[in-house]
């Protein structure tokens, strides 16, 4: 089945519309939405999908609600926190191979005591002292561009997966992760995304839990990459530790729970994979779309590029800027908006509860789908266009559990103000002296499989900035 996507309109119109896929009139059978969804879980939605506020279909044995809007959304994922709490099947085993147990994908009383141990140390307090390794990172991949004859092509989606694991590796990790290492880590995080089941039919007709899931050979294969990677890494930490340098991989190794055991070596390596993939591949993608939307948008490149000249001119970039560059976050924050890099957050009810007014089973799958929600016309003016000015508006910002690139609730991302701190300082140190411009003839589209990606690669020529 050919599936027709919007193109976005020309770059010289006031609003760029970037792509998205087709939105059905009505909502095809079931059977061809679940063959879509293999594909790109973004094809599935028709046009009142995005309209709605609160909806619910029996899929074979379990009931599926949609949470649209603000009111249901708080009462989803805060005010019922603790029926909703776990995560869907699907998500819990597509990522049980890579995470095991860890704080992603586990609930209850295993949540819990590691969110006590994790959370802390990808904390907002923690992130200006992360600041100078964050710059002095992206200032090399500067250099690396700027070492590269003018014109370049690059793939900007795996330039930008290299930076975030390296600043993931030297913020968190506490050592230098290499290129060789890095590109081990970016490639598994690819073929494991490529080969892993969107869709668990297992979970949907009712059978048990656990009920082996079939991995492939090229899962394992992926996955081990990564593992092997952070291995190395929690098993360098003896000699950082002599040498006198501190890490949280050494706080996750000497935690104690509040028993006084410390965590065990399963437990920190899974602790280990969860930052790893959340500290990287998110951020990595939300870069990689925002240097598309800014090669369509002349008129918002020439305001980036006035803010990030007069607010840093040639002088190396603090953490104390990041709070001036509001253009920049918009950018940023626009680029969330249209292609959040979880598009889809799902939760099975552990016991019945209410969603505004209507019963909610035990096993019910309640879905919050940021990329409805984030494009619904009913709480966004021109839901689809890219417009960075609309995060620039105090009196209109967006209401909280409307705008959840983060998720939201108790399972609110605990990295969220290392990632966008990340993402501004990494657009703002490169768009001072880059202008990249996407290769002719390529054909972005979002792809969603795990997370939101401009499709397996993003070729783009590096322009050096001439105003």
């Amino acid at each position: 089945m050919t599936v027709a996507v919007t193109q976005p309109k020309t770059a010289k119109t006031e609003d760029f519309i970037p792509p998205y896929p087709h939105r059905f009139e009505q909502t095809p059978p079931v059977w061809t939405l679940i063959g879509m969804a293999k594909k790109n879980f973004l094809s599935i939605w028709s046009v009142g999908d995005f309209q709605s506020r609160l909806r619910s279909q029996k899929v074979f044995t379990r009931e599926m609600v949609l949470c649209n809007r603000p009111d249901v959304v708080r009462e989803a994922f805060q005010t019922n926190h603790v029926a909703l709490q776990r995560k869907s099947p699907q998500m819990r085993h597509a990522l049980e191979p890579l995470l095991g147990d860890g704080l992603f994908v586990s609930d209850t009383k295993t949540w819990a005591k590691r969110r006590k141990v994790v959370a802390p140390i990808i904390h907002g307090s923690r992130v200006p002292g992360f600041a100078p390794i964050m710059v002095d990172t992206i200032i090399e991949k500067r250099s690396d561009w700027e070492n590269k004859p003018e014109g370049t092509e690059v793939d900007a989606l795996a330039e930008m997966a290299h930076l975030t694991a390296e600043i993931i590796s030297r913020t968190i990790f506490g050592r230098n992760l290499g290129k060789n290492y890095a590109e081990e880590v970016v490639k598994g995080f690819s073929d494991y995304q490529r080969h892993i089941d969107q869709i668990d039919l297992i979970s949907m007709f009712g059978l048990p839990e656990w009920l082996p899931r079939f991995r492939g050979s090229a899962i394992r294969k992926s996955k081990d990459r990564i593992l092997n990677v952070l291995d190395e890494i929690i098993d360098s930490y003896a000699n950082q530790k002599e040498a006198g340098e501190a890490s949280v991989i050494g706080g996750l190794l000497e935690a104690r729970d509040e028993d006084g055991n410390p965590l065990s070596r399963d437990a920190i390596r899974n602790e280990a994979a969860v930052i790893f993939m959340a500290g990287h591949e998110t951020t990595a993608n939300t870069l990689a779309w925002a240097w598309f939307l800014l090669s369509q948008s002349p008129q918002t490149r020439v305001k980036l590029h006035a803010e990030v000249d007069t607010e840093l001119g040639d002088r190396i970039p603090t953490f104390a800027d990041v709070a001036n560059l509001r253009y920049t976050r918009a950018v940023i924050e626009e680029t969330l908006r249209l292609y959040p890099p979880v598009p889809i957050l799902a939760r099975e009810a552990i016991k019945a509860t209410v969603i505004g007014g209507k019963p909610i089973p035990k096993g019910a799958l309640v879905m919050v789908i940021p990329w409805l929600m984030h494009r619904n016309p009913v709480l966004w003016s021109k839901p689809d266009a890219f417009w960075p000015e609309r995060f620039i508006q105090k009196s209109k910002r967006p209401n909280k559990y409307g705008y959840v690139p983060f998720s939201i609730g108790p399972r609110i991302c605990a990295g969220l103000q290392f990632g966008m701190t990340e993402a501004i300082l990494s657009l703002a140190v490169l768009a001072r002296k880059f202008d990249p411009e996407l290769k002719p003839g390529t054909d972005v589209q979002p792809v969603c499989r795990l997370t939101l990606r401009p499709g397996d690669d993003l070729p783009m020529l590096l322009k050096t900035r001439t105003t």
